[in-house]
């Protein structure tokens, strides 16, 4: 099996940082299948890890992620599968960002080129997001058909307010830049474009010198009250996803990326 996870720790103040490199080698950083395993089982590595404070994800140079990969087999083997076979297919996206937002340690996503659909689910499930201001995010979801899942919604909404995740959601075309997405609370710090990996180790080493029980403790409280409610508003996000995927809308959606061509939405 290819391996597109590497981790490396032992970092910075104390070796309290340990950094997570997820790179496929093809310049997009797709989400397939096995990517979405590899990333959860790298986040749950560290699930008895005392020694590390902080962890730092990064994408490759060119790109975070450019979302789940569409042309994967595994992936596009969905469109077979029968009702209940899919619900437990379409949970690995949910069972990868929740993973990530319940580490105890404090997260940090280096984003450099552009960050797209599964990849902003992924980046908004960490603690801090750093990004070069060359790079710009993009949630195409709706226009291919489907709905914005993996438990997103909520956590979007939380950082930028209802007007801001319906316009980063719905319009499904629009790129939103490294300026307006710190203008807008989807990141913390802009840097320059090929920096936002150094910078995210600043702010990372600053965070492992501090006190990691106490970090690890606010992380913890500041989660539960910002989250209390989002199963209740996004427990049934899956079977959405489910459902959306069943539609001609979506099949249209997927085709019409696919063959690079405009699609042609009809709400069946």
């Amino acid at each position: 099996m290819t391996d597109f996870v590497k981790i490396e720790k032992g970092l910075g103040p104390e070796g309290r940082i340990a950094v997570v490199r997820f790179d496929r080698g093809d310049g997009i950083n797709a989400l397939s299948p096995e990517a979405l395993r590899q990333l959860t089982a790298a986040a749950r590595s560290f699930e008895d890890d005392s020694a590390t404070s902080v962890v730092v994800l990064t994408g490759s140079a060119a790109a975070f992620s450019a979302g789940f990969d569409l042309k994967d087999a595994e992936g596009r083997s969905r469109k077979d599968m029968d009702l209940g076979t899919l619900r437990r297919h379409l949970k690995l996206g949910p069972r990868l960002t929740h993973a990530w937002q319940e580490m105890e340690q404090i997260t940090i996503a280096a984003i450099e080129g552009f960050c797209v659909g599964g990849g902003v689910a992924l980046a908004v499930a960490l603690d801090f997001r750093v990004m070069g201001r060359d790079a710009h995010l993009r949630v195409p979801e709706i226009g291919l058909g489907m709905n914005m899942s993996w438990q997103s919604i909520p956590r979007i909404l939380h950082l930028i307010g209802p007007a801001r995740t319906k316009q980063a959601v719905i319009l499904a075309d629009q790129r939103i830049s490294a300026d307006e997405a710190y203008e807008w609370g989807l990141v913390e710090q802009v840097v320059d474009p090929g920096h936002a990996f150094d910078a995210a180790m600043e702010l990372a080493r600053k965070v492992a010198a501090q006190p990691p029980l106490s970090v690890a403790m606010t992380k913890l409280t500041v989660n539960r009250l910002a989250h209390a409610l989002d199963n209740l508003a996004s427990h049934m996000d899956v079977d959405q996803f489910a459902l959306a995927s069943l539609s001609e809308d979506h099949k249209e959606g997927v085709e019409a990326f696919l063959t690079r061509r405009k699609p042609k939405f009809r709400g069946r």
